[in-house]
């Protein structure tokens, strides 16, 4: 994983707050939702898993990375539907693909139909580059 794109999901997330939750539960630094953290947790073998863990910056932190590397994996290195995937669920994703009024070809996004999830690609991508600038990465 690109260590910027995490710095500027975190960015976008949490304000780097690891204390942070969002109105529909999610937490810590990367907002990782229960259910993800419990599967994250699983399949990356994290001992002793319980939700309060996601508060942790290393455990969070190690769980958003598998999950965003999941996702990327999964839309074949689109980062923007990972992102999209990411704030909005992959059965979004997956629906608004299907949709020709979101999707001309039914892999891209051309429209993505919830404005916080439009809202959130951005600003990660503006984040993003601005670190790439930054660090001259």
């Amino acid at each position: 994983m690109d260590p910027l794109l995490i710095y500027a999901i975190m960015k976008t997330e949490s304000k780097y707050d690891p204390h942070a939750i969002s109105r529909s539960g999610a937490k810590g630094l990367m907002q990782i939702m229960d259910k993800t953290g419990a599967w994250g947790a699983e399949q990356i073998a994290i001992k002793n898993y319980s939700h309060e863990v996601l508060f942790k910056p290393h455990v969070n932190i190690q769980i958003g990375c598998w999950y965003m590397s999941k996702l990327i994996r999964q839309y074949d290195d689109n980062v923007d539907l990972a992102l999209a995937a990411y704030n909005a669920g992959t059965g979004n994703v997956a629906k608004w693909r299907r949709n020709p009024e979101y999707s001309q070809d039914g892999k891209s996004l051309d429209v993505i139909p919830f404005k916080e999830t439009s809202l959130y690609v951005k600003r990660v991508n503006l984040h993003y580059k601005f670190y790439k600038f930054l660090y001259r990465y």
